[in-house]
């Protein structure tokens, strides 16, 4: 079975950084997509970034201070979060997923089949 396992959530103040890394197994780095979500009281499930082979997108509340990445000799995919705002509080889970092409089907909870336990990132003002 597929696991996924996030961490290098904490507590930050605003305007501070975090990176978040999910460790998965060699072959979703390959035709797998990696996504980044996140949840909240008061807030939708969120999509927050995802990235397959070189391709990556940003949702456009995080575009210009969240980098997603990953890197394949560690099997580990990340999130490199600045600039952060207490609206970034929140778990954030990594999900992977077998779906075909890059679009914004990426976007969508429900195309991810594989996620983690997630990591609370709690950002005081």
């Amino acid at each position: 079975q597929v696991q996924l396992v996030e961490s290098g959530g904490g507590l930050v103040q605003a305007g501070g950084s975090l990176r978040l890394f999910c460790a998965a197994s060699e072959r979703l780095f390959g035709d797998y997509t990696m996504g980044w979500f996140r949840y909240a009281p008061g807030m939708e499930r969120e999509f927050v970034a995802a990235i397959k082979w070189s391709m990556s997108s940003h949702a456009d509340s995080v575009k210009g201070r969240f980098i997603i990445s990953r890197d394949g000799a560690k099997n580990t995919a990340y999130l490199q979060m600045n600039s952060l705002k207490p609206e970034d509080t929140a778990t954030y889970y990594c999900a992977a997923t077998a779906l075909a092409g890059f679009d914004n089907r990426h976007t969508y909870r429900s195309s991810y089949n594989y996620w983690g336990q997630g990591t609370q990132v709690t950002v005081s003002s």
